[in-house]
């Protein structure tokens, strides 16, 4: 009985070890898809896609900015010309050609739907929308 109460408590005590720790890692949340520039209450017009490497720009050539639209596109619909980027540690670095390096710490919110976009070069807030997420129960 003493040994069954040993090896009972033994799991007991890995298992709640294993949920503290994973409980106490940061979420990591990927920039890789598609995100439309939000423009406030306005449509947005621009969408970024993020893929392998490689930033796509499209813009919009249609009155119909509707989440159909949007998703509509692919990479045969983008903008020429592309922009590598690489993201690590919640920075994106984005080659934007011609010698021009773009570092933006960026802060996702809304489980990585929504990033708050912090240009240290500007004052202004704009946020990039994870194409389809659902802000429901986003504060």
């Amino acid at each position: 009985m003493k040994n069954l109460l040993l090896i009972f408590f033994t799991f007991f005590t890995l298992m709640s070890c294993e949920k503290d720790s994973a409980e106490n890692l940061p979420l990591i949340y990927s920039i890789e898809g598609k995100w439309l520039f939000d423009m406030g209450a306005d449509l947005p017009n621009t969408m970024y896609e993020f893929k392998d490497g490689i930033r796509y720009t499209y813009y919009a050539d249609s009155n119909d900015l509707s989440l159909a639209y949007w998703e509509s596109l692919n990479i045969s619909d983008a903008i020429p010309g592309t922009n590598d980027y690489i993201f690590s540690d919640n920075i994106l670095t984005i080659d934007l050609n011609f010698g021009n390096i773009g570092d933006y710490p960026l802060i996702f919110e809304c489980d990585g739907n929504r990033i708050n976009f912090q240009d240290p070069n500007s004052p202004d807030r704009y946020d990039w929308i994870r194409l389809g997420a659902d802000f429901n129960d986003c504060n």
